[in-house]
């Protein structure tokens, strides 16, 4: 039997809570773009999750996994919070890992850790201020910044993802 990658729940519509408090509302951002990624694979298996669906691009459905894995992990467990954890794919002199050794072999490890790694960064965040800061390259960030980024990086990516989406299977939507 083959492994396909499992549905998800999540809204139709963009997130419901619409009147709460800014954190409350770039959590459910955040839920909610992380949930349309997984949407975007569901269905799917291995090899058509590691496809490189729009060549030469080295993108593919299982590489933004990875990517953005690695974007959660960097920004708030290893920058913000200084937990000193490895890169989960990054490597210098490898830079484009995540996307480059992305391979239907790894697709459910891949998938499993990214999963794991978004309860991890959601553990990093409890308690945290959007007026706490940290520095990255020498500047001051605030969490609000670096958590309206992740969203940021989430939607460019979801644009990617949807585009591979259609592309593969002709599957289009939210």
């Amino acid at each position: 039997m083959t492994w396909t990658a499992p549905d998800v729940e999540r809204s139709e519509d963009y997130p419901e809570r619409r009147n709460e408090t800014e954190q409350v509302l770039l959590r459910d951002w955040l839920d909610w773009h992380r949930a349309t990624l997984l949407r975007k694979c569901a269905g799917l298996d291995a090899v058509q999750l590691a496809t490189r669906a729009v060549p030469p691009s080295k993108l593919s459905l299982l590489g933004l996994v990875r990517h953005m894995s690695d974007t959660e992990r960097g920004w708030v467990r290893q920058t913000f919070r200084g937990e000193q954890v490895p890169d989960l794919y990054y490597r210098p002199e490898r830079p484009d890992a995540d996307f480059a050794e992305a391979e239907p072999d790894g697709a459910e490890d891949d998938l499993s850790t990214y999963r794991a790694e978004c309860r991890a960064v959601d553990a990093a965040l409890e308690g945290a201020s959007l007026n706490d800061t940290f520095l990255f390259r020498d500047r001051a960030h605030s969490v609000r910044w670096m958590w309206q980024h992740l969203v940021e990086e989430y939607a460019r990516h979801n644009g990617h993802a949807d585009l591979i989406r259609e592309a593969m299977d002709g599957d289009v939507g939210l």
